[in-house]
């Protein structure tokens, strides 16, 4: 979907200490030949040794303090919250969404929790500028999306719950606005693509009756090994999902009125290397030293939250100037892929 008059009028991150990859291997917690492929050297951890050690949903509000500041005026203007995440945000049966708003932009601002496990950043993304679109005239609005997620031992073990990436902690936030004034780019298209006849992946095979009968630490290679076994179609699994992803790209690049000749950057689920090549190469077509790979292999994987922290990286950097456009490609277990193009306009003194 093409988007007219949908901009980014601030990003923030939190992160934590780093947790050594190397380290992990060394003291038996994460395994060798992961690291040799992975070639991952750090991960973001709130439990890394350092004195500050937040529950999810406060790094999600710090990591909005430093969008909204950079907002400026936008903030102000901010009418919707949605705060994503995959994991434990501090209590059960809670509304994560409405602690970051009334930490951040009031109590009377409505609130709400996206669940579209690591494609929900983007995906929250495009629903951001639907509500956006649906303003009244002459109205400015905005939109303000966070993600959070702390990945913390023993119910959840980084290093080995899922093959082929680490996962990291961290918040990130960004705040999407109808109006460009001191806006660092603008939003100019969105596409997603599902297939939920894959959910089965993130599942595995049956349900469970509460959250005590579920195994911990939590094995999400596990679940898709045993879906793999019962439906016998890992190479129609694998195959669809590219499909998804591509089939995601292609509109996105197309609504943008682009190809990826004119793509200066891409920003990928932060995967380890292995994985982010194959999608680099086969898909995009493009050389890794136009990834995010190297921020990616020094956090780790934030959830939902890539996409805003590699976004913000690039600006923070200045690795990106007026006039680049920038793809950001997500996927979630589901199976859903949300892709989006956005153009730089003005990044100098954003981040002072």
């Amino acid at each position: 979907m093409r988007w007219e008059q949908v901009y980014l009028a601030g990003t923030g991150v939190w992160l934590g200490d780093r947790a050594d990859a190397a380290k992990a291997v060394a003291d038996g917690a994460y395994d060798a030949e992961e690291h040799a492929v992975n070639q991952i050297h750090s991960v973001s951890s709130a439990t890394a040794g350092g004195a500050d050690d937040p529950a999810a949903p406060e790094m999600a509000v710090r990591a909005a303090r430093t969008a909204l500041r950079r907002a400026g005026r936008a903030a102000e203007r901010v009418g919707t919250v949605f705060h994503s995440y995959l994991w434990f945000q501090g209590a059960e049966l809670w509304p994560s969404a409405a602690y970051v708003a009334q930490h951040t932009v009031g109590p009377s601002v409505p609130a709400f929790d996206l669940l579209q496990q690591c494609n929900a950043g983007l995906a929250g993304l495009e629903l951001a500028a639907r509500q956006l679109r649906a303003r009244r005239p002459g109205e400015d609005e905005a939109v303000l999306l966070t993600t959070a997620d702390r990945f913390a031992p023993p119910a959840f073990d980084r290093w080995r719950a899922e093959r082929g990436l680490v996962y990291g902690d961290g918040g990130t936030a960004l705040v999407l606005s109808s109006a460009p004034e001191g806006a660092a780019a603008r939003l100019l298209a969105t596409a997603t693509r599902v297939d939920n006849s894959l959910e089965g992946l993130a599942r595995g095979t049956g349900f469970r009756a509460g959250p005590e009968q579920e195994p911990r630490p939590v094995d999400l290679a596990a679940r898709a090994e045993q879906y793999f076994r019962a439906e016998r179609n890992l190479r129609a699994a694998t195959t669809r999902t590219a499909e998804v992803a591509a089939e995601s790209i292609r509109a996105a690049l197309a609504d943008a009125g682009t190809t990826m000749e004119r793509i200066d950057r891409v920003v990928l689920n932060a995967t380890g290397q292995q994985r982010m090549r194959w999608q680099l190469e086969h898909q995009l077509g493009v050389d890794e030293k136009f990834s995010n790979w190297e921020f990616c292999r020094d956090v780790g994987h934030l959830g939902a939250g890539d996409h805003v922290a590699g976004l913000n990286e690039l600006l923070e950097t200045g690795e990106v100037g007026e006039g680049d456009r920038v793809l950001l490609v997500g996927g979630g277990t589901g199976y859903s892929c949300t892709s989006a193009v956005v153009e730089i306009t003005d990044a100098s003194g954003w981040y002072a």
